[in-house]
């Protein structure tokens, strides 16, 4: 019997921000460390996850929020704001994507929470 969610306007979603940089790795990993605390403070945020291919000078975040309407607060807020504006970064792609519940279950994804799902033995996003 296929999962069906309960609700789900409370489906959590995901942001794949990528870019490329226009600065050493060095200099850029540096930033990053100098700036991750502030990430704690966002509303709807469960976590981030910081992505760096050096060989290709790109980096970028993979984002869980609780719900869209956090993600879109993040979107029009002042950290994605400062983010657009930086000459240190190019070519950046902002991505938005449902997490598949199912799946991120059986394999064990960074899926936690309170959801609850009909017709199976998995809840809280784990099996």
């Amino acid at each position: 019997m296929p999962l069906t969610l309960q609700r789900r306007d409370a489906f959590p979603k995901i942001l794949q921000i990528n870019f490329n940089l226009n600065m050493p790795v060095a200099e850029y990993q540096k930033m990053a460390d100098s700036v991750a605390h502030t990430f704690l403070d966002v509303p709807g945020l469960r976590w981030k996850i910081w992505l760096l291919n050096p060989a290709a000078q790109e980096a970028g975040g993979i984002y869980l929020f609780d719900s869209q309407a956090s993600l879109d607060a993040y979107l029009n807020g002042p950290l994605v704001a400062q983010i657009r504006v930086l000459t240190s970064i190019r070519n950046i792609s902002m991505k938005q994507f449902e997490v598949m519940p199912q799946g991120a279950a059986l394999t064990r994804g960074l899926f936690e929470a309170a959801w609850t799902f009909k017709g199976s033995g998995i809840a809280n996003g784990m099996g």
